[in-house]
């Protein structure tokens, strides 16, 4: 069984200074928390503001690859949690077939916010998200990765429209 949630936010974890997206169900109160990359959640916050850049970033480019493919993404599954690890299926839906591409749940929640998809997570990830071993959440170490995380938390709405892609 599946459960069709929203986007409820982002958030970033105080102890690894990770992005986390929250995910919320949509006729009801329970949430889960999914740790992702600075990237990813630059991609999903940009979309959740509405901010449009001048030329398409890689999420824009796949929702307009599949447009012009003749096929929509129907709706995007976060099916599974193995080892602190989630998994999102993307449903898709062509001319003459049907596909499921297995993909990360933050490049999958992107794309979905993108195409207007629904989101929903299996039953089972709710039972395994609730014993989730937070102790191998691990702190964000090299410094590249610090660089990013310094760049992004002093970005504001405001900044985006300031750079040429």
């Amino acid at each position: 069984m599946t459960v069709k949630m929203t986007v409820s936010g982002l958030t970033i974890d105080p102890y690894t200074n990770s992005p986390i997206m929250i995910l919320k169900e949509e006729d009801g109160e329970r949430s889960i928390p999914i740790w992702i990359g600075l990237l990813e959640a630059t991609a999903i916050a940009s979309e959740l503001e509405k901010i449009k850049f001048s030329r398409p970033m890689t999420h824009d480019l796949l929702r307009n690859i599949i447009g012009e493919l003749g096929a929509q993404v129907e709706r995007v599954e976060v099916c599974d949690l193995k080892d602190n690890t989630f998994f999102a299926l993307i449903h898709m839906v062509g001319e003459k077939q049907r596909l499921t591409i297995d993909a990360r749940p933050s490049d999958a929640i992107a794309l979905a916010l993108r195409t207007g998809s629904p989101i929903f997570v299996h039953e089972q990830v709710f039972e395994k998200s609730s014993r989730m071993d937070m102790s191998h959440q691990e702190a964000v170490q090299d410094d590249e990765a610090k660089k990013w995380t310094e760049i992004l938390e002093g970005l504001s709405p405001e900044d985006f429209g300031k750079y040429k892609m």
